[in-house]
């Protein structure tokens, strides 16, 4: 089942309504969105580091053999974006996606600057099928959500958002004739695709990703790290703990 995209884009409560014009701009953006596989630049200096280099993920990656990853959460605080009109940012979990480059199963929230305070979008995604906007949860700065992916099959998952600062949850079964492959269990700020391109990168200052796990043998202790380098400029900085993944905008 591929599923039908829904252009609906989320507001902090505290934002003032986005006029028409903008709105109708956003609602456009929101159906063309799209998270993407990773794109690997070079690795930094594989003797001393297991860090890479990418134009579009940062965070903590997993790499295994196929079949190893079922299951992926972790929680976060929603930060506040800043930079010019229209810069966004996604922090997402996911399944697949880097050494598994024929599907992603993943869930995640956009945060975007514009005129009138930031705004906030609640999504879910298994690609290569486009990204899908969840109605029904508000998102404002300073909440914290947990994200959570889980697969029933290679072909199926579930993706689910937890706003537990509002006690909100929502739900989406998912499908695809693309099949996963476990190899990958990802904690990830993305420069995510709008029109078959990036968006311009928005400071998003520091997303930590708490509780990670994906599954009873896995945490990001051990993964590899990745950094967003855009224009020979690096633009993250991530580090990683037993149970946690720090990213930050330099």
């Amino acid at each position: 089942m591929l599923f039908k995209v829904v252009p609906l884009f989320l507001l902090a409560s505290t934002v003032l309504a986005i006029p028409s014009k903008l709105g109708a701009r956003l609602a456009r953006r929101r159906a063309n969105r799209q998270s993407q596989i990773i794109n690997r630049l070079e690795q930094v200096d594989s003797a001393i580091s297991d860090e890479q280099y990418s134009n579009n993920w940062a965070g903590a990656v997993w790499a295994r053999r196929d079949n190893t990853f079922t299951f992926v959460t972790g929680t976060f605080v929603v930060p506040t974006p800043s930079g010019s009109n229209g810069d966004s940012a996604s922090a997402w979990v996911g399944i697949d996606g880097d050494t598994c480059t024929s599907a992603i199963l993943q869930t995640g929230i956009d945060f975007t600057v514009s005129a009138n305070g930031p705004t906030y979008a609640a999504w879910y995604e298994f690609y290569p099928a486009p990204s899908a906007d969840f109605s029904g949860i508000t998102i404002a700065p300073g909440d914290t959500i947990k994200l959570t992916v889980t697969t029933s099959s290679l072909h199926s998952g579930t993706a689910t958002i937890d706003n537990l600062t509002r006690n909100e949850q929502v739900s989406q079964d998912l499908s695809s004739s693309v099949p996963l492959c476990g190899q990958n269990a990802e904690w990830i700020v993305e420069d995510y695709d709008v029109n078959s391109g990036p968006v311009p990168f928005a400071n998003f200052g520091t997303v930590t990703f708490t509780d990670a796990n994906a599954g009873a043998a896995y945490t990001p202790s051990g993964a590899g790290i990745v950094d967003i380098k855009q224009s020979g400029q690096v633009m993250t900085s991530t580090s990683i703990a037993e149970s946690s993944v720090t990213i930050k905008h330099t």
